[in-house]
């Protein structure tokens, strides 16, 4: 997998031995660890540098910032979920680590369980913060597929899709098409293939993306990559898909015609 595609995450912490560790086990996850940092302003500048996707940060850290007040700063630049590591921590301490609502916390020494289980519980917490507010008119009652732990976590042009255990980032417009197959929904971009347990319907309520329309009872394709159409089927990357009667009409008032 791609350093693009890789959920990249920095990490802060001043233990040598600890921070290698955790390199070691968030690289075998898939991740791409930036870092790590052993103080504050060596994670701001990191920060800057980097696309970073999610914060881990041991709140008792040397230098002129501890953990807390180096996330804080990092946050004034821009949002991402945070995950503080902390052997132990009093009252005030955690007080104060509240304030910048972090997402996990996860106790010294971390388990790879515990990792993944936090960054799961990270995204998903950081996702639905981001997320507009439904109303009450517009909330449908939860489906046994709203509910289902199939994970796709939408943020700003790009989703993060669960697949084998840890999150990949998928930007909206990489996406070529949805093929769906019985409970099955596979998400096709240039590069690979991401099998889904959920319906199409389901896919294309949860992504949220317009340029994803539904040609077919079975597939969706994004209308930014189609290369060619028929009367009864479109052509994307190479692949022919077909282009069902019903859904004709609405695929074509997505075209100016001159």
């Amino acid at each position: 997998m791609s350093a693009d595609t890789r959920i990249q995450i920095l990490l802060v912490e001043d233990e040598a031995v600890l921070a290698l560790d955790l390199c070691d086990t968030l690289e075998a996850e898939g991740y791409a660890v930036v870092g790590p940092a052993r103080n504050g302003p060596r994670a701001l500048e990191l920060f800057g540098q980097h696309r970073i996707d999610i914060l881990l940060c041991d709140i008792h850290i040397q230098g002129p910032w501890d953990g807390i007040e180096t996330a804080r700063r990092l946050l004034a630049e821009r949002p991402v979920p945070v995950i503080y590591l902390t052997a132990m921590a009093d009252k005030d301490t955690l007080d104060r680590a509240l304030t910048t609502t972090p997402a996990a916390y996860l106790t010294k020494p971390a388990t790879t369980a515990g990792l993944r289980a936090a960054i799961e519980v990270a995204f998903h917490t950081f996702a639905r913060q981001a997320a507009p507010t439904p109303t009450a008119e517009s909330t449908p009652l939860p489906d046994r597929e709203t509910l289902s732990r199939e994970s796709i976590l939408q943020l700003d042009d790009h989703v993060f899709i669960k697949h084998n255990y840890q999150f990949v980032r998928v930007p909206l417009a990489d996406i070529l098409l949805l093929a769906a197959d019985n409970t099955y929904t596979t998400l096709v971009t240039p590069t690979r293939k991401y099998a889904l347990r959920l319906s199409l319907g389901t896919v294309l309520e949860r992504l949220h993306f317009a340029h994803l329309v539904r040609i077919h009872r079975s597939y969706a394709v994004n209308i930014q990559r189609v290369e060619a159409f028929s009367e009864t089927e479109a052509t994307v990357a190479g692949q022919a898909v077909p282009l069902g009667r019903q859904y004709k009409d609405a695929f074509l008032q997505h075209f100016h015609f001159r």
